[in-house]
């Protein structure tokens, strides 16, 4: 029988993608080799990546491991639909020449996820009024990438227009059918979300599954302290499933009958958190929540 779900990881946990110098020396062999070595079966791009088809199939495929996805970064509050198309075709393309089916994507022309100078209560938000215009655009985009074959799943993330649970259902309403949910557990529940009520809601349109926990007194002292995302990540925000305070059995028992992806994606200081150690602990409490959710 083949299986529905497969594991893989993001890169994150060991290079950031966000703050170069965190893992900035550890070669992409490495990352890859030690994904392997704890379980997975595919990765997510990151900026040590060849960005060439034949190249990537070639590094990827020495350590027997397939392409995931890869995050693109949307300007479409400053753009129509058919320049981020344009934009977006390089990446698009790669995507479709590795046989991935799910484009992760997410809103990033006003981010501040990226700068350590800005607390996350300085993050971007929408007006009532504006959400329909968004939604269209994204919609506008999901259709045109459907068409090629995938499925845009928008990735709601901290310092982002679309971080908490209002802004996540408040964006799958204005969206339509071609435009589906990437499910965060660790954003959802850093930003105050219940990750199993999300899952409840949208199962329907949740295509893609990143698993990252949350270390709750960390939380607290990002929220307290105002810190910058970039700074709760330094501090350890994050960790893998099953190190933190996030409910997995209740989440996934909300997914029953997902298929696709599961994604260990925590991004930590790979200085304190040795990524061999947190990739094996990751993978083995997922593959177990999994299992123990009968999706596996």
């Amino acid at each position: 029988m083949e299986v529905s779900i497969r594991i893989g990881a993001n890169p994150i946990g060991w290079s950031n993608d966000d703050l170069l110098s965190l893992g900035g020396a550890t070669p992409l062999e490495v990352c890859l080799a030690e994904a392997k070595e704890a379980g997975f079966e595919g990765m997510e791009l990151g900026h040590k990546f060849p960005r060439n088809a034949s190249a990537l199939k070639a590094v990827l495929g020495r350590f027997g491991l397939d392409l995931v996805s890869g995050w693109y970064s949307a300007e479409l509050l400053r753009r129509p639909p058919q320049e981020e198309l344009a934009v977006l075709k390089t990446h698009l393309d790669l995507l479709k020449a590795m046989g991935c089916r799910v484009l992760v994507f997410a809103e990033t022309s006003n981010a501040i996820h990226g700068d350590r100078g800005s607390p996350l209560d300085q993050r971007p938000v929408l007006g009532k009024g504006e959400w329909q215009d968004f939604g269209r655009r994204v919609t506008a985009v999901g259709d045109a990438v459907l068409a090629q074959g995938l499925r845009l799943v928008y990735h709601h993330h901290m310092g982002t227009i679309v971080q908490s649970e209002p802004d996540i259902d408040a964006f799958m309403a204005a969206t339509g059918p071609s435009v589906h949910l990437l499910l965060d557990t660790g954003h959802a529940t850093f930003a105050g979300a219940d990750p199993a009520a999300l899952a409840r809601r949208h199962r329907a349109r949740i295509s893609h599954f990143h698993a990252k926990d949350v270390r709750p007194e960390v939380m607290a002292r990002a929220k307290a302290e105002r810190l910058s995302f970039l700074d709760a990540v330094i501090a350890g925000v994050f960790t893998v499933p099953g190190d933190g305070c996030i409910d997995y059995p209740a989440v996934l028992a909300e997914l029953a009958g997902y298929t696709g992806w599961a994604v260990v994606e925590a991004e930590q200081d790979p200085e304190k958190a040795n990524p061999l150690a947190y990739a094996r602990m990751g993978y083995a409490n997922l593959r177990r929540y999994l299992a123990g959710a009968k999706l596996l």
